[in-house]
This record gives C-alpha cells, structure tokens and sequence, in this order.
C-alpha cells in the first residue's frame, strides 16, 4: 500500500511542481548568501585597509559588513519561510486535495 501511494505522488504533475520551485528557490537563496559570504571574505583576504577603516570611534567597516552578512542570512531565512508558509503551503495543500487527503 505505501509502495502505490509514494509512486501516486512521485507521478503527480503537482508533487513536480513543488519539488521544482521548492529546489529552485533554496538553490537562489544558497547562491546569493555564498556569493555574499565569498565577497566579504575576499575583502577580509585582499583588503585590509578597507576592512580597517573607522566608521564611528573604534568600530570598523569590517565589523560592520560582518553584522550586515549575519542580517542578511536572517533576512534569507525569513524570505524562505515566508515563501514555504505562503506558496510551498498552497502547492502542498493541492497536491493533498489530489491524492484525495
């Protein structure tokens, strides 16, 4: 029985669409949090006195783009929860309402 039911939904067109967006979404999210990552550590490698520089007393620019990088990875994981209760949900909840769940 639980053989024909994961072959039911490993056929469904819906289950596809899912699997797609969702890949697709966390791949763009990775990517741009890496892309990120790599920049700010290629900074902190190739340039120090950028990275040294004071913006406000003995707080530097590095220590800024530091925070800034930890915000961001906040900020994608909240885009991606957004997106998972919103249209990953949905998607979720057809497929269920096709499977006759």
């Amino acid at each position: 029985m639980a053989e024909a039911d994961t072959a039911r939904v490993l056929a469904s067109p819906r289950f596809r669409e899912l699997v797609h967006e969702r890949t697709r979404f966390a791949w763009i999210l990775s990517g741009t949090m890496l892309a990120i990552y790599l920049v700010f550590i290629l900074l902190i490698a190739f340039a120090h006195g950028l990275m040294a520089t004071k913006v406000s007393g003995t707080i530097s620019l590095g220590l800024v783009l530091g925070i800034g990088v930890i915000l961001i990875a906040f900020l994608l994981t909240g885009i991606y929860v957004f997106r998972a209760n919103g249209r990953f949900d949905d998607l979720t909840r057809d497929l269920n309402r096709e499977l006759g769940r």
